[in-house]
């Protein structure tokens, strides 16, 4: 059988490439997984039972970056050597083209971002197959592979997605207690150079006019002492458990509002990114499962008219659309790897 390389570089990527890692290992290829502390990621490796070697630190800074980028190139060319691996993938990760073309094997590399110019043109022209969804905006030509879906459905589509026991009582939520979610993002990622969030004020306004309806829970790239009784105290593996049972989405992560979004949750993007992502924009033009705004000032109208009206049934009406439309990542991901493989 054959072997694989899987790179995880952000809590997200373990999300992603999980059930495909489990689903190759079962039709008896050798996987290895090597990757790079970032916030949660480790602690979701842990958690699903996942051995990983540990290429280091993800810098922040782009210098710190660009000397990180030869570093790893360096630790992953050596792990590659000794594994032999057949194919190496990973998302948005330069590191598996760079070391794909150096030991003359293949490499799959996932992506969603367009505006991620630095990282794209580091990756992109080295990968030999390129995959996103089919809502990405560029193209890249023969090697460029689109998949009608959204990368949050290999994980959060109903033939794979569970909820993880228990969650809701060891946040004390009651039963039927309505809650929304707010996410907060450091703006340190190499995409997000020249950014910046949300001030403290305008994050203790949406507080404030959310909690009119329900309990907030925050969850942070960053800790703020003043806001220390919202943070979501949970292993992030059971973070989607409470996003299913969420009133609403509002903040600044792209993919946690796509993962409210694809599990029918209103979903509120705040971003100065608003525009630039096309997944995004498909779920909010064709399915109207989230709205898109680059301040909480533009947003806040429309956050009271939903939770003003009944949109509980209109919602999951939305969702189900969208579902019977959009396909099963992960079985693709199977599918093209296997394919790719012989």
């Amino acid at each position: 059988m054959s072997k694989i390389l899987f790179d995880i570089g952000h809590p997200a990527d373990v999300h992603f490439f999980k059930n495909l890692i489990w689903e190759m290992e079962k039709r008896g290829h050798e996987v290895i997984i090597t990757s790079r502390r970032k916030e949660s990621t480790f602690q979701l490796l842990d958690y699903y039972n996942f051995d990983f070697i540990d290429l280091g630190i993800n810098k922040k800074g782009l210098l710190k970056k660009a000397i990180g980028l030869v570093g790893t190139d360096y630790k992953l060319l050596n792990i590659s050597r000794k594994f032999k691996p057949d194919i190496l993938t990973g998302f948005a990760s330069p590191y598996i083209t760079h070391v794909a073309k150096l030991i003359g094997k293949k490499s799959i590399l996932f992506n969603d971002t367009e505006h991620a110019k630095l990282n794209n043109r580091l990756s992109i022209p080295y990968s030999d197959y390129f995959v996103t969804p089919s809502s990405f905006r560029d193209d890249y030509g023969e090697k460029h592979i689109k998949f009608d879906g959204y990368k949050e459905l290999a994980y959060l589509h109903p033939n794979w997605f569970k909820d993880e026991k228990n969650t809701l009582k060891e946040l004390d939520l009651k039963k039927n207690e309505k809650y929304f979610i707010v996410r907060l993002v450091s703006w340190q990622a190499s995409h997000d150079v020249g950014y910046k969030g949300l001030s403290k004020d305008r994050i203790s306004e949406l507080i404030k006019t959310l909690e009119e309806k329900g309990r907030v829970l925050l969850s942070s790239e960053y800790y703020d002492k003043n806001f220390e009784d919202y943070y979501i105290k949970l292993h992030p593996a059971k973070i989607h458990t409470v996003m299913n049972h969420s009133v609403m989405y509002i903040g600044e992560g792209a993919t946690m509002a796509t993962e409210a979004a694809v599990l029918g949750k209103p979903s509120f993007f705040i971003s100065p990114l608003s525009g630039q992502l096309g997944y995004l924009d498909e779920l909010e033009r064709s399915y109207g499962l989230l709205f898109s705004f680059k301040t909480i000032a533009e947003s806040l109208n429309k956050i009271k008219d939903v939770l003003e009206s009944d949109f509980t049934k209109q919602w999951n009406e939305k969702k189900n659309r969208m579902l019977d439309e959009k396909i099963d990542v992960t079985k693709f991901m199977i599918d093209l790897f296997e394919e790719k493989l012989n």
